[in-house]
């Protein structure tokens, strides 16, 4: 039975010229070999398209196919279906007919499963094919922790007596895995680790508390009418991050391990005294994601080409510039990843130290203990390197070890908040460094931002709009009106904001010799004129809309990262 169904399946494929007798040949024989479904072996081959194989079984089974990415899914009706059963028979409730409701499947053959989904539903169900992969998505971005967290707000409000606060002390052990506050914070870290975000904040207001989370750069806000368990939520995060519980008047880091959803997350934490209380954002480090390639940065490739040699360079400084929140830290990353071999010491100082690497010394900076930056950096030189990593030049005295560290033979990779690559060496030089120092060590300087990624699932072309072509004959740039644009109408996937993850924007300024004889001289206005002259100089703006012309991201974004250079 199992075989004439499958045979049935592949000849509606020849029929439509879907497949050819060669690639069902092949799927034939590596389905003798795995058991799986003949269709799913000609979709991982490649030979066929997932929709269109749905859209041919839907014809077999007699139900509609329904593609998720654009169907308005109504999460109330979703939700009827609590999520534990939706994940478990793989299904989703998309609508509701006259004689029942339309549940999307991926297997609309398993007859148990629909009769147990009547039954948790007390409802007829009509069936309908989906994509799994779809599916995933649609659930993610459906079931959020939301009334969760609303919850687990009540009842932690419930309990608290508004009079004896103590009970949170410093003495107080917190084990119980069913307290009310210690539920209350895993819905909100299961909630952020749905959506890959990389930020939470807790911000305490007039009555409410406040818990807005960071996702691709933008923040998304949940409000709790329970102000009662802003202190509660707070000293718990405090107690757990190694902090001061009873100090409320002074800012205080710290930071803590947490597994949610499969994931490990590194969590850093940084609390400040506000109006209403105290604030606390907590940045998510996930630890269970393998580091970026430096290849896999999305570097253009003339950068990428220079960049790599440059990071091989047996001494020299190396800057990466940007402003907080430009994705400097996962190129540093990645660069000493690329680097990270058994014949070479690297030793790194950071503040705070973001991700754990093997065969790498790491050393955090502790300002309480006088371990500062540069007493760190004085000290590390004896203990022979070959390449140092400084989290950020922040001040005159890093900067003059820096440069003299790599003037004695050592590579140094560091950053610098700048808004470009000039401007760089204009910051060096207001810092106090020598311009002849820098000019004798400083070998390229590599400045980036983040922009949104258009989603993927939901692209469509754009027409600009009059600001936009303004704006773009304001900056110069009117030979881009010709171009075709994309943007995202918005879908599931991308929770209908039309961006799905981020990608970096890259400018690169090579030291040449004309640059170097520049700032010897201390020069900035000649630096500046000679460095848009390079061959590989492209700047940030060219760059960006380099991406708008390919599709990548939008010319918004693009007019967003233009305002803050």
């Amino acid at each position: 039975m199992q075989r004439s169904k499958k045979s049935y399946i592949a000849e509606m494929l020849l029929e439509k010229k879907l497949i050819t007798d060669k690639q069902l040949t092949t799927a034939l024989a590596e389905q003798e070999k795995t058991g799986k479904k003949i269709g799913r072996i000609l979709v991982e081959l490649g030979y066929i398209d997932e929709v269109n194989l749905l859209r041919i079984l839907s014809e077999q089974l007699h139900i509609p196919f329904v593609d998720l990415k654009d169907y308005p899914l109504d999460s109330n009706l979703v939700r009827l279906l609590p999520e534990f059963y939706a994940r478990h028979f793989r299904a989703i409730v998309l609508k509701r007919e006259p004689d029942g409701l339309l549940v999307g499947m991926i297997d609309p053959q398993d007859f148990i499963a629909q009769e147990e989904l009547e039954r948790i539903l007390q409802e007829k169900i009509k069936r309908a094919l989906i994509s799994e992969e779809d599916l995933q998505y649609a659930l993610d971005n459906t079931y959020r922790r939301f009334e969760d967290i609303s919850r687990f707000a009540e009842t932690l409000s419930a309990e608290l007596n508004p009079e004896a606060q103590d009970i949170f002390s410093d003495t107080q052990v917190f084990s119980s895995e069913d307290m009310p506050v210690v539920n209350l914070l895993r819905s909100i870290f299961e909630d952020a680790a749905q959506v890959n975000a990389s930020d939470i904040h807790i911000e305490p207001g007039d009555n409410v508390l406040r818990i807005r989370i960071r996702i691709d750069g933008v923040l998304h806000e949940q409000v709790v009418e329970e102000k009662a368990i802003t202190q509660a939520l707070v000293q718990r995060i405090k107690l757990i991050s190694g902090l001061n519980i009873a100090e409320k008047r002074l800012p205080q880091d710290g930071r803590f391990s947490v597994s949610v959803r499969g994931k490990n997350f590194d969590v850093r934490v940084s609390t400040l005294p506000v109006q209403y209380g105290e604030s606390v954002v907590m940045r998510l480090l996930n630890q269970s994601v393998d580091l970026l390639k430096l290849d896999r940065l999305g570097m253009p490739h003339s950068v990428y080409e220079y960049y790599h040699r440059a990071i091989y360079a047996t001494y020299g400084l190396l800057l990466i510039v940007g402003p907080t929140g430009s994705g400097k830290t996962t190129t540093l990353y990645a660069s000493l990843n690329e680097l990270n071999k058994p014949e070479d010491k690297i030793i790194t100082v950071e503040d705070p130290i973001e991700y754990r690497l093997p065969r790498i010394n790491q050393i955090q900076v502790n300002t309480k203990i006088n371990l500062t930056f540069s007493n760190v950096l004085r000290s590390i030189l004896r203990q022979d390197p070959d390449i140092i990593m400084i989290g950020e030049l922040r001040d005159y005295e890093t900067v003059e070890i820096a440069i003299r560290a790599a003037m004695t033979g050592h590579l140094v990779l560091s950053t610098l908040h700048t808004n470009d690559t000039i401007s760089t060496a204009v910051r060096l030089l207001d810092m106090g460094a020598a311009g002849y120092l820098v000019a004798g060590v400083l070998r390229a300087v590599l400045a980036q931002r983040l922009v949104r990624r258009i989603c993927p699932q939901c692209i469509m072309d754009y027409i600009l709009s009059d600001s936009e072509k303004v704006w773009l004959e304001t900056v110069g740039h009117g030979e881009y009106l010709t171009s075709v644009f994309k943007y995202g109408k918005g879908c599931q996937f991308c929770r209908h904001t039309g961006y799905s993850g981020r990608v970096a924007i890259f400018e690169l300024l090579p030291m040449s010799n004309e640059l170097i004889e520049a700032l010897r001289h201390s020069d900035t206005g000649a630096f500046a004129r000679l460095a848009v002259k390079q061959p590989l100089y492209r700047s940030l703006l060219q760059t960006g809309l380099d991406m708008v012309v390919r599709g990548v991201t939008t010319v918004r974004e693009i007019i967003n990262m233009a305002g803050e250079i």
